[in-house]
């Protein structure tokens, strides 16, 4: 089920280290990726529903800041999750 207890542990423990490693950089941007993933698809087959879509806007916005976080701090985090979760460069 999405957004379940057992599925974000799963996220968590294949990017952040461990499941309780909830604050990582590298776990938040897998996190933000599968929910961003979910929104789009809920999008494609409801494309009038706005508030979706602003919700969807502000976590790609969260997910941006965070891989910028991770380009200025250690880059070889950021490309190891860049490569891990098949994103775009988008820091240039």
């Amino acid at each position: 089920m999405y957004l379940s207890s057992e599925w974000k542990q799963e996220i968590f423990t294949a990017h952040g280290g461990a499941a309780t490693n909830t604050g990582s950089a590298e776990g938040q941007v897998a996190l933000f990726t599968k929910r961003i993933a979910h929104l789009t698809g809920h999008l494609k087959k409801n494309k009038k529903d706005f508030a979706t879509q602003l919700s969807l806007q502000k976590l790609v916005g969260k997910r941006r800041a965070l891989l910028a976080y991770l380009y200025k701090k250690d880059i070889q985090r950021y490309r190891a999750i860049i490569k891990a979760l098949e994103l775009r460069d988008i820091i240039k």
